[in-house]
């Protein structure tokens, strides 16, 4: 979970709003996460919220809470398994189409200076290999290299840490410093080690002639900070705010009503200036959208819940 994540969650389900919050803290590690659901199920809880590590693994740990008549809800990232009937609905964001809005952008922008898209060569630091934002932004990404003819020179997990995302900068860098025009994050995190790496090589960060151009996703009031800045150029959002909507889903299953197997929530995308307005993409559903770009600003970011 995400710090904004888990204080949405907490701030929903209170004693005050009729509930009792188990919260348990897996330290990004899915066996851990294994042993919570089955500790859950043997509490006889009424519901079972997973925000899960990586996609796959689930199935006979979901296959138990089904047989103990428990619904599980799937938050933020998703999973795969074999049998959707496994989990009762999900909640979350469509990292392919924050990839893809990413890469549109990245054209629009690199259209709009000029830069010829052979010239533009970009480092991937991927998130925890095998988790549903890892895979939508790599796609996202990876199909932007395929329609444009980008050169991608190293790709390689940042394991959404900032230490981590540092240290493969790090690498990347003494390999092919020089070379290396855009570095592609996928998490606020990464981008803040992979910033401190690039400055702390001798080069500069930002979206000007001979600046290396950091886009990165999330948009963490430190990430928006750095937008601010001119040190990350672009960060898409991914709205970590899933509280009030799983509460509306219980509450809806409550009432024996039916409630949708995906349901997305809506992010935006901000900038450090208004180069590109608008991109167009399409999202996970193959339904094509127009999707605002905005330029950040002091009073938005000190208006936002996270």
């Amino acid at each position: 979970w995400r710090t904004a994540n888990t204080e949405s969650f907490k701030s929903t389900f209170t004693e005050e709003n009729g509930y009792k919050l188990i919260f348990d803290d897996a330290q990004q590690k899915q066996e851990n996460q294994l042993t919570a659901i089955r500790n859950f199920i043997q509490q006889e809880v009424d519901y079972i919220l997973l925000a899960p590590v990586t996609e796959t693994g689930w199935d006979t740990v979901l296959q138990e809470a089904k047989d103990a008549d428990i619904p599980v809800i799937i938050v933020d990232r998703m999973v795969d398994v074999s049998d959707d009937s496994l989990y009762t609905t999900w909640i979350g964001t469509d990292s392919l189409l924050e990839g893809r809005k990413a890469a549109e952008w990245l054209n629009a922008y690199t259209t709009a200076k000029g830069i010829d898209a052979k010239d533009v060569n970009i480092v991937d630091i991927q998130g925890t290999i095998g988790s549903t934002a890892q895979i939508g932004r790599s796609k996202g990404l990876e199909e932007g290299v395929d329609n444009y003819g980008w050169n991608l020179l190293a790709q390689q997990s940042g394991e959404f840490t900032q230490a981590k995302g540092q240290e493969v900068m790090e690498s990347i860098l003494k390999q092919s410093g020089d070379d290396i025009d855009v570095v592609y994050c996928e998490n606020d995190n990464e981008a803040f080690g992979a910033i401190d790496a690039i400055e702390a090589a001798g080069y500069e960060v930002g979206g000007e002639e001979g600046q290396i151009l950091v886009m990165s996703f999330d948009t963490t009031n430190a990430g928006l900070t750095d937008t601010l800045s001119g040190k990350i150029t672009l960060d898409t959002e991914c709205n970590p705010l899933h509280g009030p909507r799983a509460e509306e889903l219980i509450k809806a299953l409550e009432a024996g009503e039916e409630v949708e197997k995906l349901n997305y929530v809506d992010e935006e995308i901000f900038a450090t200036d208004d180069t590109v307005d608008k991109v167009k993409a399409v999202n996970s559903l193959d339904e094509e959208g127009e999707y605002d770009v905005t330029p950040i600003t002091q009073e938005i970011i000190d208006g936002r819940a996270y």
